[in-house]
């Protein structure tokens, strides 16, 4: 395990963790609709309590200046491929034959969609960034990652998987509790309204909840604590953990509950309103910074994830850290006005945006022994 003090972070020089070699790189990726027609995504009013005036279809998906971004960095020192998650990417990868691809592909349907991209890729055996099928597979899967993490005795929030309201009777469980959808990203699903105080009014959210998403969901007692999210970049002995990020939800509207909802981080927070909701470095006394980073850490390697994640970690009421989400495909908002927490963290880290791509690209291509 490598974990690296700011100040040793902001000596590396790009060159250092740089393929000695041009690489042929195919970016594979999947677009956001027009802006036109995302406006009719955006919701109504936060004052909304029914999840119906909500429509966070294509939140997982990247916009033009993130996959621009990435092209950018990457042809600073290889030659890149374009290559869309659709239904022509099978056929396009067998084609072109890249030495490696840089996959940032959420994909669209099933809750394989983010394992769809590596799997066919791995049928090639043409290498790729990022985890393995299985990996990104469980991660998206909300309560098999919490299962996962339970074997390996890694603190997690109690929680409940319901496919409908039937299996809500004798329901043990400490209000009050948060609903999700059990696979999604990008904080779809998870709105104010998701924060449930009473076991009527969870029959009535879950009910509206499971006929939207048309998917389980998962049942999880609300943890008081404050929030972090911790990115790691690297594999094996070479793991970095960088600069813990803390989300400030005192910045929030005092209308919304203290959670990263899709209303908090889709609405409220812009780029021409941003809120001053990260802090980054997080400041922590030594004991609680060392737990959450070896929480962070035991997390990545129990469930097998490679060269890049992001793991979100609340404390509970007795401020321990507890694990709640782990995403692996990681979003990599380019512009420093944007609220993306990996590339502040990296730029915590001393790594400018090229930097970190180009790094990530570095420790796919080493653990594949392209170089």
């Amino acid at each position: 395990m490598v974990i690296l003090p700011l100040e040793i972070f902001k000596g590396i020089v790009i060159s250092s963790y740089l393929p000695n070699k041009k690489l042929k790189v195919a970016l594979t990726y999947n677009l956001k609709p027009e802006e036109k027609s995302f406006s009719e995504r955006t919701p109504l009013s936060l004052n909304s309590t029914s999840i119906k005036n909500f429509n966070d279809t294509y939140a997982e998906w990247d916009s033009i200046d993130t996959i621009n971004a990435i092209k950018d960095a990457l042809e600073l020192f290889h030659d890149v491929i374009m290559i869309e998650a659709n239904a022509d990417a099978f056929e396009k990868f067998r084609k072109i034959r890249p030495e490696i691809v840089f996959n940032v592909a959420e994909c669209a349907y099933g809750t394989s969609r983010e394992a769809q991209i590596p799997a066919l890729l791995d049928m090639l055996q043409i290498p790729y960034t990022g985890s393995d099928p299985l990996t990104l597979t469980t991660c998206l899967d909300k309560a098999r990652t919490k299962e996962v993490l339970s074997y390996h005795k890694i603190p997690t929030p109690k929680f409940l998987l319901v496919e409908s309201l039937d299996e809500l009777k004798n329901i043990d469980m400490n209000f009050p509790v948060i609903i999700k959808p059990v696979a999604e990203g990008s904080s779809k699903g998870i709105f104010n309204s998701s924060f449930i105080s009473n076991e009527e009014e969870l029959k009535e959210r879950l009910a509206e909840s499971i006929d939207q998403y048309k998917q389980p969901f998962l049942i999880e007692e609300f943890l008081p604590g404050r929030e972090f999210t911790v990115a790691l970049l690297g594999n094996r002995s070479e793991t970095e953990i960088l600069p813990i990020v803390e989300i400030n939800f005192s910045e929030l509207p005092a209308n919304l509950i203290p959670i990263y909802s899709y209303e908090a981080k889709w609405v409220v927070d812009t780029r021409e309103n941003p809120l001053q909701i990260f802090s980054c470095p997080a400041i922590l006394d030594e004991v609680l910074e060392q737990k959450i980073k070896e929480i962070a850490l035991k997390t990545y390697k129990a469930l097998r994830c490679k060269d890049w994640s992001r793991i979100d970690i609340r404390l509970d009421a007795n401020n321990e850290p507890n694990v709640i989400e782990i995403n692996p495909l990681p979003g990599v908002l380019p512009d420093p006005a944007d609220n993306s927490c990996f590339p502040k963290a990296a730029r915590a880290a001393g790594l400018s945006y090229e930097e970190m791509i180009n790094k990530v690209l570095y420790s796919a291509a080493k653990r594949n022994y392209l170089i």
